[in-house]
């Protein structure tokens, strides 16, 4: 008797490179409705979808119904009201984040409700299983938001959805910590306080996810089929002989101390997936399925976390693009569409 496989997709955190997987599932999404598939939205197919950051807040969208374009839309037009409004290195960054989070927060909020008649969603209104990394500041330990996928979960699911997604893109020196509360579904006021971007231990969820579904689901690793997704990633390296390793280098001019705990932790993720699919040597048959789908961004198309330059920003759709006319035929393999 053959047994339905457990289908995880996972998004990286990436900033305003989130244009990268929404355009791609986007596509995804176009050539599932051309095909007359009778399920033409993203989290149809997946029993567990995490997302991390700018992947949590793309995460939460599908999984509340938001079709992948609305939010690729989303991100290609509102990134300088997102972005724009930079504070100056000095002295405002000495003291402050760089972005204000006010105007994201609108939108997301605005955008969630759209679904719901104008209500806030709440992570129990997610219509698969939906994990989001965070930081939990306040507590000093990393968290794991989830929907009401086992009976055990009865701490999150209050939890209005933009509020996760607000928390788990606070990046530090980006946006400050969020911080808000909320009334649970009993009635009670909730404190939701200095909430952290879950990058900061899991810009890649895929390992998380892959234990959720072990541990929530009770899915052997040989049943579970894994689609994780990028959001472009720039190589850091620097051979350089230099004598000046201090903030200037590291944290002011470029914070490029995000970017390579960003990109570590992702690549280590990468290495340990290896290692469980096909063991030390790569010489072990699969012992489960997994598919990564990602685009390097060379110096011709070097895209910051809060980049709004239009042309960019089109450069990244169009990677994409490419990557869909590459990969689409596995990813729609992956969702077993032939079988329609």
């Amino acid at each position: 008797m053959d047994t339905k496989p457990f289908r995880i997709l996972s998004i990286d955190g990436g900033g305003i490179r989130g244009i990268f997987p929404a355009k791609l599932l986007a596509e995804t999404e176009a050539e599932l409705a051309t095909r007359n598939c009778p399920k033409t939205q993203i989290w149809q197919y997946f029993d567990l979808i995490s997302g991390t950051s700018t992947g949590g807040i793309l995460s939460l969208a599908l999984s509340l119904g938001i079709p992948a374009i609305d939010i690729y839309n989303l991100y290609r037009e509102h990134a300088k009201g997102i972005f724009g409004n930079k504070r100056w290195l000095f002295p405002t960054q000495l003291f402050k984040s760089a972005h204000n989070r006010e105007y994201l927060e609108n939108l997301l909020r605005s955008e969630f409700s759209k679904q719901f008649a104008g209500r806030d969603p709440i992570l129990k209104d997610c219509k698969t299983a939906t994990c989001i990394p965070i930081y939990d500041l306040f507590q000093g330990k990393p968290s794991v938001l989830k929907s009401k996928y086992h009976p055990a979960f009865v701490r999150d699911f209050h939890i209005p959805a933009y509020q996760a997604a607000l928390a788990t893109s606070a990046a530090p020196t980006f946006f400050n910590p969020y911080s808000s509360d909320y009334i649970d579904t009993n009635g009670n006021k909730q404190l939701f306080h200095n909430k952290v971007d879950g990058g900061v231990f899991a810009n890649n969820p895929t390992l998380l996810a892959i234990i959720e579904a072990q541990k929530a689901f009770n899915q052997p690793l040989s049943n579970i089929e894994v689609l994780s997704i990028g959001t472009g990633h720039q190589r850091f390296v620097d051979g350089c002989s230099r004598s000046r390793w201090g903030l200037l280098y590291w944290a002011i001019s470029k914070k490029r101390i995000i970017d390579l705990f960003m990109q570590g932790q992702s690549q280590q993720v990468q290495n340990l997936i290896s290692l469980m699919k096909n063991g030390i040597d790569r010489s072990e048959p699969d012992n489960f399925r997994y598919m990564r789908i990602d685009t390097e961004l060379d110096d011709t198309c070097k895209v910051e976390l809060d980049d709004t330059n239009p042309v960019k920003l089109n450069k990244l759709a169009e990677k994409a693009q490419i990557e869909f006319q590459n990969h689409g035929n596995r990813i729609l393999n992956f969702l077993e569409i032939s079988k329609h």
